[in-house]
């Protein structure tokens, strides 16, 4: 007993003198790393399946964005089975469950579906639970909320209701659509709670039109919670968004976070190899170390 004492006794002033040495000849010591990778659970054909982690794995990610629940389990994560099943495989692998994403909005809109409501409250407990500080909420296909005035209303008034919960938990909810940047700091400026924000897709918004950047600093580190890389059926770097000048206005935000790889596969091309290429890309262009 007394041995072990001492020894962490020694311990302590070992690190002790090593800190004041760092100090003293202005050693600089390593920082976290400013950006962390990933991959969505569906983009890599393992929706809410404990085997994304290990295909993330071996990709070589250090993350998976997992699906809160999808067309066939409307309950999800919800299940404590299916909760303990992700911990587990995150656990096994080593690779860090990274948000969740509820895109099952794209097919039940949360701006009309009130089974919608109960999902959101719910990812907030299961994120929680997870370790887990965003959640993706999606609003495309049937959810989309473009010329849409009532849609917009109702999520905002559903978002109000669920918002405290998120914050008291310390989720973030991160809205993604076509909406400009302006109509997303709308609808968060109405929804009037920290807990909601942008989930950032540059080629979701390329596509809807907007100039990504003038949104990229008007939105800032602020509003944007967690940001979506990819081409839609090209390798990145491929496609024709300019990844380097993205890189660029990323860093001058001084973002910092998870981004997470979304349909950057090629028709026909084998989805790891891709990934890996995709992965590689990114590491030219940011610190993951």
């Amino acid at each position: 007993m007394f041995q072990d004492l001492l020894l962490s006794r020694r311990e302590l002033l070992r690190k002790s003198a090593l800190m004041c040495l760092a100090a003293s000849q202005d050693w600089i010591l390593p920082a976290a790393p400013r950006f962390q990778l990933g991959a969505c659970d569906w983009s890599v054909g393992k929706a809410l399946n404990p085997e994304a982690f290990d295909r993330a794995k071996q990709i070589g990610l250090q993350g998976i964005q997992i699906s809160y629940n999808t067309s066939k389990d409307q309950a999800g994560l919800s299940v404590p089975t299916t909760l303990q099943s992700i911990k587990e495989a995150s656990t096994r692998t080593g690779v860090k469950i990274s948000s969740l994403a509820i895109g099952e909005l794209n097919r039940v809109p949360y701006k009309s579906d009130p089974r919608t409501e109960e999902w959101v409250w719910n990812s907030v407990n299961a994120a929680k639970e997870l370790g887990v500080k965003v959640i993706l909420l999606a609003f495309f296909s049937d959810g989309d909320l473009r010329n849409d005035e009532k849609g917009k209303k109702a999520v905002i008034e559903r978002l109000k209701k669920v918002a405290p919960h998120a914050e008291k938990q310390g989720i973030t909810l991160g809205i993604e659509s076509y909406l400009s940047g302006q109509e997303h700091l709308d609808i968060i400026h109405a929804v009037g709670s920290k807990a909601v924000k942008v989930y950032y897709d540059f080629r979701n918004s390329v596509d809807a039109g907007h100039d990504i950047f003038k949104e990229i600093p008007m939105l800032g580190k602020e509003m944007i919670c967690e940001i979506h890389m990819k081409e839609n059926g090209q390798r990145l770097g491929q496609g024709t968004l300019d990844w380097p000048r993205i890189a660029e206005a990323v860093k001058k935000i001084d973002y910092s976070g998870w981004m997470q790889i979304e349909g950057a596969t090629p028709p026909g091309a084998d989805l790891v190899e891709s990934y890996q290429q995709n992965r590689t890309y990114l590491e030219s262009l940011f610190s993951f170390k």
